[in-house]
């Protein structure tokens, strides 16, 4: 299992959650991804919502509040096909 300070929980698979409510959900995946934000549409299974919250201020995100270069993806940019190349 690896936790994630910001993420899921990483487990080997295949894995079954039980949740609250009793259900039970099976995964037979290698490698199962667990939502510990509970914004997940897939919720127990991480859908990466986490990733969509406020993003952080400069300094935090990036080195030296440095901005990517041309060519260089922007990981605080969730549409990277709206940008003009």
């Amino acid at each position: 299992m690896t936790v994630n300070r910001d993420g899921p929980v990483l487990v080997e698979g295949p894995v079954e959650v039980v949740g609250d409510d009793g259900t039970t959900t099976r995964s037979d995946r290698f490698v199962v991804a667990i939502c510990t934000c509970r914004r997940s549409r897939a919720y127990p299974w991480c859908d990466t919502s986490h990733r969509r919250r406020k993003p952080a201020g400069p300094s935090e995100s990036r080195p030296e509040g440095r901005q990517p270069q041309e060519g260089e993806e922007d990981p605080d940019d969730d549409d990277p096909g709206s940008r003009p190349r």
